[in-house]
């Protein structure tokens, strides 16, 4: 049953790339489809890191809520390190932090670092259990609760329903 759960997954992340890259005459989709279960058939043995999602509504629909927090913290992330670069009076405290993760899935804790590298002024540079150690471009908190309320917190309440 997992092994038919991540080869869907499979089948359906690998046909709306293929969608969102091509046209989407009758061909280009019958071709996408044909692609996507051809490629999930030579490497299904790969796909078992897809076994941790949860597929129901309350997992798409926090998928999306994902998208739209990850861009708003990208857009402000942004902002803010724009803004140490063009103000040298802005200060610049860097330093690498300890944050804990509640994340029990190795595929919700990948996407929780990639999500942190992701967004300017964070970079993921060791994960180790339950923890994460983050090279963070203003450290406001140097203790660990504090630093995992302002770097993780809002990323992991939607990765906790979409991964468990």
């Amino acid at each position: 049953m997992k092994k038919t759960k991540s080869a869907f997954i499979g089948v359906v992340i690998l046909f709306a790339v293929w969608v969102m890259l091509t046209d989407t005459s009758s061909s280009e989709l019958l071709f996408g489809g044909f692609t996507a279960l051809l490629v999930v058939f030579l490497f299904h043995k790969k796909l078992s890191v897809l076994e941790d999602v949860k597929i129901s509504p309350k997992s798409l629909i926090y998928m999306f809520m994902y998208l739209f927090v990850f861009m708003w913290e990208l857009l402000k992330s942004n902002i803010d390190v724009a803004l140490r670069v063009i103000s040298p009076k802005l200060p610049i405290n860097p330093g690498i932090v300890k944050v804990k993760t509640t994340l029990k899935s190795p595929l919700g804790r990948a996407c929780l670092a990639n999500s942190i590298t992701l967004t300017p002024g964070t970079l993921t540079v060791e994960m180790k259990d339950e923890f994460f150690y983050i090279h963070w471009i203003d450290v406001t908190s140097d203790n660990i609760e504090g630093a995992t309320k302002s770097i993780v917190s809002n990323f992991e309440k939607y990765l906790e329903v979409i991964f468990g």
